[in-house]
């Protein structure tokens, strides 16, 4: 019997420590619907840790308003690193949008990596005056609410990047939310909005095809398939910065072996050649971090739009 006690410590003992890691699939539980961009980008880098851990990575998808059912069920789940959540600007976001949440995104989650970045861009249509950001932000001091700003969803991300600009460059402009993309590019040909906001890879088409120009990317630099185009803040909003982010967590009281032999799987898919160039083409940089870098970004991220939100006078949900 003895024996049977101190054979069962020391398998939990290893396994704790991150040396038989994983012996069974990871499941990776997104809280968007398949087909996005994060969706993407979570597939292709859990296909790719897949062969160093030596096991599946699967992806659920179990999308929700705040992603709440993904939070709820990793929160749940076992320390044990076979259940992992995908952590982005939204769960940031979501802590300020809602009246109440069902878990804290920092106390209930422990971070392993950053997985990539991606930018958005202020766009005009092609036929517009406004051929710099300097101009359009001119335009607008000059007729205070008279030039429309055009996003989706009030509360998305790229709305909170849009009252961001308008805060930041001092400047009174109609904000204006669309249910979907193509809505806002409808809007901006037949002229019913000045300027748009959007994630580059749905701009790409619109680029290419002459509908769009555009005055600046919101990161904190330029973009590598868009290299004439400068950075908001390069183009004259002092202190402007903003991008969409995705990284991996897990239960908070996952064991730190484990969440280092995670973290080392994931830095080098980020650098694969593979892995770099196909999210590069979703307008995606793959980027990691250590976990401790990842919970400062998420915290500041918390109170950065939790900012945002209140001067913006957005309802919570």
């Amino acid at each position: 019997m003895k024996r049977l006690f101190f054979v069962a410590a020391a398998a939990f003992i290893t396994s704790a420590n991150g040396q038989s890691y994983p012996t069974k699939p990871v499941r990776i539980v997104l809280p968007f619907a398949a087909g996005g961009v994060a969706d993407i980008v979570t597939r292709t880098m859990a296909q790719k840790i897949s062969e160093p851990l030596g096991q599946q990575v699967v992806v659920e998808n179990r999308p929700s308003a705040g992603g709440i059912v993904a939070a709820e069920a990793v929160k749940t789940a076992a320390p044990d690193g076979y259940t992992l959540m995908l952590l982005s600007n939204g769960t940031a976001v979501s802590v300020s949008l809602f009246k109440s949440l069902p878990f804290d995104p920092v106390k209930d989650f422990a971070p392993i990596s950053m997985m990539g970045t991606f930018d958005m861009l202020l766009v005009v249509p092609a036929s517009s005056p406004y051929n710099s950001v300097k101009e359009l932000v001119a335009a607008a001091k000059a007729a205070p609410n008279k030039i429309a700003i055009g996003t989706i969803t009030a509360g998305s991300t790229q709305h909170l990047a849009m009252e961001l600009f308008v805060s930041l460059a001092g400047v009174d402009m109609q904000a204006i939310p669309y249910k979907t993309t193509p809505e806002v590019f409808s809007a901006l040909r037949s002229g019913d909005i000045q300027a748009g906001v959007d994630f580059i890879a749905p701009i790409m088409g619109q680029l290419k095809g002459g509908v769009v120009k555009a005055l600046g990317v919101t990161g904190e630099r330029r973009f590598p398939g868009l290299k004439d185009v400068p950075t908001i803040a390069e183009a004259g909003v002092t202190g402007y910065q903003t991008n969409s982010w995705n990284a991996l967590g897990a239960p908070v009281k996952t064991p730190r072996p484990i969440i280092d032999r995670l973290n080392r799987e994931v830095v080098a898919a980020t650098v694969a050649a593979d892995v770099k160039e196909k999210l590069l083409s979703l307008g995606v940089e793959t980027r990691s971090s250590t976990p401790e870098e990842l919970g400062k970004l998420l915290a500041s991220e918390i109170s950065k739009w939790a900012r945002v939100i209140e001067r913006a006078n957005i309802p919570k949900q």
